[in-house]
């Protein structure tokens, strides 16, 4: 434990920030987790469905800093290159 105020103080931000990124990386994964459920069971429709809420999620972290701009876009990329070969 640190014996400088400053440097508890900066644990303690750290430990929001890490607790926020946390939060925020799992309910991305979720959200592309459900996509590529879909996309298993061959089900374009539902995949459809679930793009936006993981557009969402991917957005909100991109926004927040918990992955870089370009990673989101590199995500969206990918998921939308997988339902879009489905539907074909």
């Amino acid at each position: 434990m640190p014996n400088i105020k400053a440097s508890v103080k900066s644990m303690k931000v750290d430990a929001k920030r890490h607790a926020r990124n946390v939060s925020e990386k799992n309910r991305m994964k979720k959200a592309q987790k459900l996509v590529l459920a879909a996309i298993a069971n061959n089900d374009a429709g539902e995949a459809q469905k679930l793009l936006p809420a993981a557009y969402k999620a991917i957005d909100q972290a991109a926004a927040n800093n918990t992955i870089h701009k370009n990673a989101a876009a590199r995500k969206k990329s990918r998921l939308t290159l997988k339902v879009n070969a489905l539907s074909k």
